[in-house]
C-alpha cells in the first residue's frame, strides 16, 4: 500500500504564500502523475495541478501564474507553492496520485487526509 502524508497548510492572509508538501511511502513500486485536489464544503473537489513523472505541469484557470506544481521523484515528494493567495482559495487540499505497489500490481488510486488552507484578515 501506498500512503501520502500532506503538511504545509494554515492560516495565512491575502496574497500571502503557502508551500504544501505530500510525502508517499510504503510499498512503492512506481509513481505516475501526482495531484493536487481542493475542496470547499458544499462542492466538489476540484483538480488545482497535476504534474507528471517527466515534469510536465498543468493547472486550474483559477491558480495559473500563482501556483507551482513540483516534485522530487527520489523522495516520492510533491510540493505545491502558492503565492499571492486569495480569499477564495481557502479549501481543504489534498495531494492525488495513481501508483503500483509492485510490478505486476495493478495501478490504484490513492489520496492524502488533506490539509487545510485558510485565506483570511
Amino acid at each position: 500500500q501506498v500512503q501520502l502524508v500532506e503538511s504545509g497548510g494554515g492560516l495565512v492572509q491575502p496574497g500571502g504564500s503557502l508551500r504544501l508538501s505530500c510525502a508517499a511511502s510504503g510499498r512503492i513500486f512506481s509513481i505516475y502523475n501526482l495531484d493536487w485536489y481542493r475542496q470547499v464544503p458544499g462542492k466538489q473537489r476540484e483538480l488545482v495541478a497535476t504534474i507528471t513523472r517527466g515534469g510536465s505541469t498543468n493547472y486550474a484557470d483559477s491558480v495559473k501564474g500563482r501556483f507551482t506544481i513540483s516534485r522530487d521523484n527520489a523522495k516520492n515528494t510533491v510540493y505545491l507553492q502558492m503565492n499571492t493567495l486569495k480569499v477564495e482559495d481557502t479549501a481543504v487540499y489534498y495531494c492525488h496520485t495513481e501508483a503500483r505497489a509492485s510490478a505486476l500490481g495493478s495501478l490504484k488510486d490513492y489520496w492524502g487526509q488533506g490539509t487545510q488552507v485558510t485565506v483570511s484578515s
